[in-house]
């Protein structure tokens, strides 16, 4: 009788396996904006203590070939005050197990400091110092990612983050 049992279960075992199908990705990097650890944030300079900003995203890659080991890089943040893109490099998935592509999540740090992140003042007045005229300074991320072959993930925006100028 117990072998009926441990045979049936066995079969519902395998049963249930081949039901599930593996992800399949595409090539092309896709990344879903996830949130940040806070919506406002004091600018970096040196009267102002430390504070890190952080920025998480989901993404799928079908052939799991991101992150770069040379002088590539191959995270994009684009601030929408200026246009400035910050570059920053993902560490290497290796090959090995990636079969049918990889999933997961990135979270960027930004440090406040030292001068990472500052208000910009529309009367060109000292960035990264405190202005009485303009207390505080929005900024919003654009992100995208590239992956080894070359491939340009969709990009995504941040929600507006208030920079605290004093």
């Amino acid at each position: 009788m117990k072998t009926i049992y441990y045979l049936l279960l066995l079969g519902a075992a395998f049963l249930v396996n081949s039901c599930v199908q593996p992800p399949n990705y595409p090539n092309t990097p896709e990344i879903a904006y996830v949130g940040v650890n806070q919506n406002s944030i004091l600018q970096g300079n040196s009267t102002n203590p430390a504070d890190t900003l952080e920025i998480t995203f989901s993404f799928t890659d079908g052939d799991g070939d991101l992150g770069n080991d040379g002088d590539s890089f191959d995270v994009f943040l684009m601030d929408s005050r200026d246009g400035f893109t910050d570059i920053k490099k993902l560490p290497v998935i290796p090959d090995q197990g990636i079969g049918n592509g990889i999933s997961g999540e990135i979270t960027i740090r930004l440090p406040n400091k030292p001068f990472n992140i500052c208000c910009t003042y529309p009367d060109n007045s000292t960035a990264c110092q405190p202005n009485s005229n303009f207390p505080t300074n929005e900024i919003s991320y654009m992100i995208q990612i590239q992956d080894r072959a070359g491939n340009m993930s969709n990009k995504i925006q941040t929600e507006a983050i208030t920079i605290l100028c004093n």
